[in-house]
């Protein structure tokens, strides 16, 4: 599949969402539920000044793209296991009595040709309804969610976010923006961008693209390369091939005005590994900058492990050893095409995307000052 571009006029079909009051200072509470490749994820969350706290949370790996790429269907063994997933989440909901909310599904059921069917079961089964985000609306909640990282200085942003299935990024010029307000207008961009282009003082989508390969189908496209070295230099190459229809690909920029933010497992494993945690901690991950030279080096740390000793590393994780080196390859082909100092790790993702969207939307959280 070829990556996917751009269409910034268009605006994509509102969310099936509950209408409420927008008021300053709600306690309702807010959910999201992210039903991805390899994981379905859900947050619920309560308006806390301009963030938010999070009342209840799930995480579970349900690995819905198993066997997609050669089959091009959803198997009924991932289905039942995400049905089950659901399930727990639907009990969630129900005990928080959550009324607002916005459930979605990504790359693998936009890709499976049994993906719309698979929606309607979940609903007849589970009473919740999914629906299937574009690839653009992806992008936008991904960079909504790494809003609060922009730092004042940056005025050229790339957000990136690899998932299982495919990884976005979108290039955001906030130059003209206030630098106390840049973070704002990041996620008061709506669906489609729309109104990101012409808007006076508005964040300038320059350009995105959603390219069709995460963790889980890079891995999947180079799995009979036996060689680890070969196979994770092929899967770097491949995946920045991809890159070359992205307009800001060959970009000059202003380094002291550049920021990349990276939201992703892999990207966050990546910075524990460089802070030597055995035991993860959000706290110390989410919002540490790393060099393009101390990702380098972590890589390269991975390389010389190999499968065995990758499998053993705690830092590691048994989770995320099968899927780190895919990971790793995408990294490596973007600071290799941006080198930067600035890449920003962004422990968060769609659910917080799809939370600070809701409740942007509604005007229930404090504009911070800068």
């Amino acid at each position: 599949m070829a990556p996917q571009r751009p269409v910034l006029t268009d605006a994509l079909p509102d969310a099936v969402e509950p209408t409420v009051s927008k008021k300053k200072g709600s306690r309702q509470l807010y959910a999201a539920l992210d039903l991805g490749t390899n994981s379905c994820r859900m947050l619920i969350a309560q308006p806390k000044g301009d963030q938010f706290r999070v009342i209840d949370s799930f995480s579970k790996s349900v690995q819905l793209g198993a066997g997609l790429e050669s089959s091009g269907r959803l198997s009924r063994a991932s289905m039942n296991r995400t049905i089950s997933a659901i399930r727990v989440c639907q009990q969630k909901l129900r005990r928080h009595k959550v009324k607002r909310m916005r459930l979605v599904a990504t790359e693998a059921c936009r890709r499976a040709g049994n993906g719309a069917v698979f929606m309607r079961q979940i609903k007849r089964e589970t009473g919740l309804q999914l629906e299937i985000i574009a690839a653009q609306e992806e992008a936008r909640l991904a960079m909504i969610s790494c809003a609060p990282l922009v730092s004042p200085r940056a005025e050229q942003v790339l957000v990136v976010d690899i998932g299982g299935g495919s990884t976005e990024l979108v290039w955001i010029d906030i130059g003209q923006v206030a630098p106390e307000k840049r973070a704002q207008a990041i996620m008061g961009v709506k669906q489609g961008f729309a109104g990101a282009n012409e808007t006076a003082g508005a964040a300038k989508i320059i350009d995105w693209i959603s390219v069709p390969l995460g963790v889980a189908t890079l891995r999947d496209q180079f799995i009979d390369v036996e060689d680890d070295a070969g196979r994770f230099a092929l899967m770097s190459l491949s995946f920045e091939e991809q890159l070359e229809a992205f307009v800001p690909y060959d970009a000059v920029h202003d380094m002291d005005g550049f920021q990349m933010i990276g939201t992703s497992g892999t990207i966050t494993t990546v910075a524990a590994s460089h802070l030597g945690l055995k035991r993860y901690d959000r706290t110390k991950v989410d919002g540490l900058r790393m060099t393009s030279d101390q990702i380098h080096r972590v890589i390269e740390g991975y390389l010389r492990l190999g499968p065995d000793g990758r499998r053993d590393d705690p830092r590691i994780g048994k989770d995320r050893q099968a899927l780190i080196m895919s990971g790793a390859a995408i990294l490596q082909a973007l600071i290799r095409t941006w080198p930067t100092n600035r890449l920003s790790v962004a422990d968060r993702g769609l659910r917080e995307g799809l939370l600070y969207a809701q409740m942007n939307e509604d005007g229930v959280l404090d504009t911070p000052h800068g």
